[in-house]
């Protein structure tokens, strides 16, 4: 029953619409599924290392460590505000040229760039930090922690691989191509409000 009400609550903060979300299928709609799927991997990579953080007691570090909050909290914000400037540049762009293909960009710096996408994610830190840890309790053994652990990966390189490879669907491209620059201003703003929601809200 704890892994069904996990699995359930996690798929639902994955599908829930935020940076990660729009950083794969950004590059995906526009760029190529293999550098989504890099994004993917990193993106993976940072929920893990919160998965394994929360199961090890992120509620009790947050709660001793204030300060460490609010360094992670602005931080992430500074990150956020960061990404969407870029978004906002490659929109601006686009209205001068179309991006060649030798400008799309290594599929190392989208695996780097999904991983720091993710531990910025005020998402990840909220749920994580609270929700998560509500329903692993000291009383949870190592066994069903590391399966807990392994589903939780696993489900969010299902659900993310699932969303690039609809993103890299012929018809997702055509559209996104008519609508790019919109999108990409949709998303920038996106990712400084939540960058500037993390720093001035604490």
């Amino acid at each position: 029953m704890l892994f069904l009400t996990v699995a359930l609550v996690h798929l639902i903060a994955l599908m829930s619409p935020g940076p990660d979300f729009f950083f794969v299928s950004q590059p995906a709609a526009s760029r190529s599924h293999r550098e989504a799927m890099m994004a993917v991997v990193g993106i993976s990579l940072g929920i893990m290392v919160w998965a394994g953080v929360a199961l090890m007691g992120l509620h009790l570090i947050l709660q001793k460590m204030a300060w460490l909050h609010q360094v992670i909290m602005v931080g992430g914000g500074i990150y956020l505000c960061w990404m969407g400037c870029q978004l906002l540049r490659s929109a601006r762009a686009q209205n001068m040229q179309p991006a060649p293909e030798a400008q799309v960009p290594m599929a190392g710096r989208s695996f780097l760039r999904g991983l720091l996408t993710n531990l910025s994610n005020p998402k990840s830190l909220i749920y994580f930090g609270s929700v998560f840890s509500m329903f692993v309790g000291d009383n949870i053994g190592t066994g069903m922690r590391w399966g807990l652990f392994l589903m939780i990966v696993t489900e969010t390189v299902v659900w993310f691989s699932l969303v690039a490879m609809i993103f890299s669907l012929p018809a997702m491209r055509r559209s996104y191509q008519r609508l790019a620059k919109w999108i990409d201003r949709l998303a920038s703003v996106l990712f400084i409000g939540f960058g500037l929601h993390l720093i001035f809200t604490r």
